[in-house]
């Protein structure tokens, strides 16, 4: 049966609903996870909120805070508050729980579709994503130099295609501008609700932003000389889009200190239209070598 990451990813998102408010959503079955990744817990909570929303009304916002690492081998309840139904706007609170804890919480804002004054900054001027090589075939060049147990987990097919401006050798990463350029888009075509797009959007905004800080200081987590994790997420939903097609994610990342770094994220798509704006604080602590017996 031929793979399909893209179709995979769509079954992940369409969480099981138990009761009314009550959504429980499951993991990949991957048996290097160590823990959930973040952009499938926002993508999941995202869709959870979107079921109880009447359909003329669409996310604009959304804030999330990582309390603890998600369990990869067990399922995500997802449990909805209905905070308020107003005349344009509606607010959902979205707690995800496992081992009977809060892992993660999620607040969104839905708004009913309005006209009014218009602005935004310019996309940046960077090469297409037609001249780049995708990130898979670029990390080909790098796979020999892991241990063969983690080689199949970097070169799995995924749902999300990504082609970054100018991508840093992952293991020895030189040090360089804070300021990153990638294209992304879901792997295949896909005929979906359009606030699925949002979610997918959500999913794919948490895959590249956490590694912004580290490039000026030429780190990796593939190093082991630095633990990172996601703390917080934050998006704004500008304008519908269609993640099939592609999308420039611009990030930067202003400070870092305190073991912290701060990220932001800008996402255009192709006509240069910028559809949602996101930002992350992110963990960014020296890893604790333990001596060799």
């Amino acid at each position: 049966m031929p793979l399909d990451p893209v179709g995979d990813l769509l079954t992940l998102l369409d969480i099981e609903r138990l009761e009314l408010d009550l959504f429980r959503g499951q993991s990949p079955d991957e048996e290097e996870s160590q823990r959930v990744f973040g952009g499938q817990v926002i993508a999941q909570a995202l869709v959870a909120a979107y079921r109880t929303v009447t359909d003329d009304r669409t996310c604009h916002s959304l804030h999330a805070y990582f309390i603890r690492p998600g369990d990869p081998k067990v399922p995500i309840i997802y449990q909805v508050d209905r905070s308020r139904d107003g005349g344009s706007f509606t607010t959902r609170r979205v707690v995800a729980i496992q081992h009977g804890q809060q892992i993660f919480n999620l607040a969104a804002s839905f708004h009913v579709p309005e006209q009014a004054w218009n602005h935004q900054h310019a996309m940046p001027d960077v090469p297409g994503p037609d001249t780049l090589d995708d990130r898979t075939e670029w990390r080909r060049q790098f796979a020999e130099k892991l241990p063969p147990r983690h080689r199949g987990h970097f070169l799995r097919p995924r749902p999300v295609e990504m082609r970054e401006v100018e991508p840093l050798d992952p293991l020895k990463p030189a040090k360089a501008s804070d300021v990153q350029h990638l294209w992304f888009r879901v792997a295949r075509p896909i005929d979906e609700a359009p606030w699925l797009h949002h979610c997918l959007l959500a999913y794919a905004s948490d895959m590249a932003l956490l590694g912004t800080g580290n490039r000026p200081h030429g780190v990796s987590w593939m190093t082991g000389e630095l633990m990172s994790a996601s703390l917080d997420h934050a998006m704004w939903f500008h304008a519908p889009l269609k993640f099939d097609d592609w999308h420039l994610y611009t990030m930067d990342s202003p400070y870092a200190g305190g073991a912290r770094s701060f990220n932001r994220g800008s996402v255009y798509d192709s006509h240069g239209h910028l559809v949602a704006s996101v930002a992350q604080e992110g963990l960014m602590r020296k890893a604790v070598r333990k001596p060799k017996p």
